[in-house]
């Protein structure tokens, strides 16, 4: 084909044609300036698909560590969550994270964008996928014993208040302005405090709220575990994760960059050490070696190493990730042992191993190693998100409760959510009574 019949093709080969004309095209310092918008928004573009794929992490993970009876409702949160958040953050979040401003709490423009830049709707886009695994944290925490529309309600409430006004503390600013996090020097580069931490604590609140599910603990407060229905669905929600955070982390950089090189091996080697920190305290105490305890704790690595990734050498990636699965591991013992019911330990690995990335992130910054200023600063950016994420989803589940209805009655938490909320089962050929009792 001649390529001047075919203008697309065309455009590639002139493309192509100038980063080849150029050794240093590849390193980011000699393509052409009219291309680099175009790939800094290519670079975006499979970075946002690759942090929504997460979602579906988020659903395998989640559903495996539910009994089979829930399988649909756990599926159904974080599907439903990640539209009608969507459309709240577009509407709403994204003005009040990304707006105008000048007074450093949060934005006052943007809302419900249309007619911008390109430039502008590519940062909507990548910053939707964010706002979208804030809010699917709490679902895993909170699963078979929530009610479907009081949950959903309370996602919308997330995206729409709760996570963007902290993100705006952090990194609000984008169109004038600045948040007062943010002028302080406050270091979380793609999100350990502003999107892992603030859906942990979203996801303390909602589980005090609730209470544990029926049996978790016996009246004497002893406790009695309940399996996940599909451990290996678990292993593959793990990996799907791990594959999505070299976007969350590596399209973080805003464009195509040189630097995504060092941003994604740190994530991957915090990850890795993240496992294995979890698997050293296992056999340190001699616990049982639990494929769901070695996930999450490479998990926690990625939560930790997302503060920090471009700011910090791989020696000190692989530090925080191994501390991180520990903190997974001694933060679950903690809180089964207070009575509390996360059903996939999403405060332990997001609350808890965030605050650690953040507090890593400023003792092994690149450069200024162990600077006590800086360390105060991440301390004030962890409490704060602690201090406005925790008291206002208690204060919203609360109300929640109150009104609408949060948790499940006793008789559907028994029989199962699947069917007493969508009419419906993930496994029919299994749960043939459920389907020939039918509904009372």
């Amino acid at each position: 084909m001649n390529p001047c019949q075919n203008p697309a093709l065309a455009r590639f080969l002139v493309m192509a044609l100038c980063l080849c004309a150029s050794p240093v095209a590849l390193a980011g310092e000699a393509v052409p300036e009219p291309w680099m918008p175009a790939l800094d928004t290519v670079w975006l573009a499979v970075a946002a698909a690759l942090v929504f794929f997460m979602q579906a992490g988020f659903a395998l993970l989640e559903s495996g560590m539910s009994r089979a009876k829930n399988a649909v409702n756990v599926v159904m949160k974080n599907y439903v969550d990640v539209c009608l958040g969507s459309l709240a953050f577009w509407l709403v979040g994204y003005g009040l994270m990304f707006g105008f401003n000048p007074t450093g709490w949060f934005g006052q423009s943007h809302f419900a964008l249309f007619g911008a830049e390109d430039s502008d709707y590519m940062m909507l886009l990548f910053q939707t996928m964010f706002a979208a695994t804030a809010v699917t944290i709490a679902s895993g925490a909170m699963a078979e014993r929530t009610r479907y529309q009081a949950y959903l309600l309370g996602a919308v409430l997330i995206t729409a208040i709760i996570y963007p006004v902290f993100g705006s503390w952090a990194w609000g600013g984008g169109h004038g302005g600045d948040g007062w996090l943010a002028a302080l020097g406050f270091i979380d580069f793609a999100g350990s405090t502003v999107v892992h931490s603030i859906g942990g604590w979203v996801a303390l609140a909602g589980v005090l709220v609730l209470g544990p599910r029926l049996g978790r603990y016996s009246m004497d407060g002893e406790q009695r575990p309940i399996q996940g229905h599909n451990l290996t669905q678990v292993a593959l929600g793990g990996f799907i994760l791990w594959v999505g955070w070299f976007g969350f982390n590596g399209g973080s950089t805003g464009g195509a960059d040189v630097s995504i090189g060092l941003i994604n091996l740190n994530t991957h080697l915090s990850a890795a050490a993240g496992a294995a920190g979890a698997l050293l305290i296992l056999a340190v105490l001699r616990r049982p070696v639990l494929l769901t305890t070695t996930v999450n704790g490479s998990i926690g690595g990625l939560v930790g190493i997302t503060a920090g990734a471009a700011t910090m050498d791989p020696h000190f990636a692989v530090l925080t990730g191994l501390v991180s699965g520990m903190v997974v591991v001694v933060g679950t013992w903690l809180l089964e042992s207070l009575g509390l019911d996360d059903v996939v330990g999403a405060v332990s690995v997001h609350g808890l191993a965030g605050a650690w990335g953040t507090l890593a992130a400023g003792l092994f910054l690149a450069g200024d190693l162990f600077n006590p200023m800086q360390v105060a600063v991440q301390v004030i950016g962890i409490l704060a998100g602690f201090l406005w994420a925790f008291p206002a989803a208690l204060l919203m589940y609360f109300i929640i409760d109150k009104t609408v209805g949060l948790r499940a009655s006793t008789r559907d938490e028994q029989r199962g959510l699947d069917f007493s909320e969508h009419h419906e089962v993930g496994y029919p050929e299994f749960q043939t009574e459920v389907l020939h009792e039918g509904r009372k």
